[in-house]
């Protein structure tokens, strides 16, 4: 990598509100997710996935999303987002007014018809027809290419697979494309690989890292994946999260432990860690008795730890 290369500043999508919490234990009062929102935006988080537009009867957690979306959205300078699972869920995200829609698309079939219950190609057309209905105006979309490096119930993922999926969704009209490591199986190398193998394929349209540390190695993926360009990255504070329909499915990687590795390194987020830790506080008042994780939480900044510039 060239010198002077590690300065350029990255991204970080906090998706708490709706990854972390779509598979949690605990059920988080409305007024307190509000609260949560505005403290991480507080912290100069710009882009907070808050919800998802799925049946209440399939994740009760989410039956507030519209009311969060509306309250997200008097928070200025905050990209809000939200996660639709088809056509009718991008109608409801778009009528809520959110900034950014994402639709998770799988590489494996067995979770796509386990998740969406549709097979990837059918998800991709569904895609596809929310493009159009968007035209020249309405929200950015993103797809995100899920069980990207593996998946609990189908085994191994054929990065062929991923490749063709993700120039599928390209084709049809997504303003960016994210690979997601859904049940925590990828490892540095082959991030490196699938990565460079897509942008290779669709180009800048490839953005986003939706990682994992199931299995302890979201940082190490992470750091290879800003190694291959990449410098948008979802994360959800204390590692809260996971797929209800992916059987093994758990934590995120963690915000806190991200940022603080980014700005070690001197790579600026633009987010500061005092006030993400204050943050954090609010999350865990919110949700007692849940299981949170991360390291920064328990040891603290270094003595005389200097953010990045």
């Amino acid at each position: 990598m060239a010198a002077g290369s590690y300065m350029r500043q990255v991204h970080i999508c906090e998706v708490g509100p709706r990854d972390g919490l779509q598979n949690a234990h605990h059920r988080i009062p409305t007024e307190a997710k509000k609260a949560w929102i505005q403290a991480i935006a507080a912290a100069g988080v710009a882009e907070i996935e808050v919800g998802s537009f799925v049946p209440p009867g399939l994740i009760p957690a989410m039956a507030d999303t519209a009311e969060i979306v509306a309250s997200a959205l008097r928070i200025g300078n905050l990209k809000v987002v939200a996660l639709a699972p088809n056509v009718k869920g991008f109608e409801r995200a778009t009528a809520a007014g959110a900034h950014k829609i994402t639709f998770p698309v799988s590489a494996s079939r067995a979770h796509s018809l386990a998740n969406v219950r549709m097979e990837p190609e059918k998800m991709v057309e569904e895609v596809r027809k929310c493009v159009r209905l968007r035209g020249t105006k309405g929200p950015e979309i993103e797809a995100g290419v899920s069980t990207a490096f593996g998946c609990t119930m189908q085994g191994a993922v054929p990065e062929d697979d991923v490749v063709r999926l993700a120039v599928m969704l390209a084709e049809a009209g997504v303003d960016c494309v994210a690979l997601a490591d859904t049940v925590g199986y990828a490892n540095p190398a082959q991030i490196r690989r699938v990565f460079r193998r897509v942008r290779g394929e669709i180009g800048s349209k490839l953005e986003a890292a939706h990682l994992h540390d199931t299995r302890g190695l979201g940082l190490a993926n992470a750091l290879a994946a800003f190694e291959e360009g990449v410098r948008h990255f979802d994360s959800s504070m204390g590692g809260l999260g996971g797929c209800p329909f992916a059987p093994g499915a758990s934590g995120n990687v963690i915000t806190e432990d991200l940022v603080f590795m980014f700005e070690s390194m001197g790579v600026p987020t633009g987010i500061g860690i005092e006030k993400l830790m204050e943050a954090r506080a609010h999350m865990v008042a919110a949700l007692p008795g849940e299981p949170v994780y991360g390291h920064m939480a328990l040891a603290g900044l270094p003595k005389g730890f200097r953010a990045a510039a």
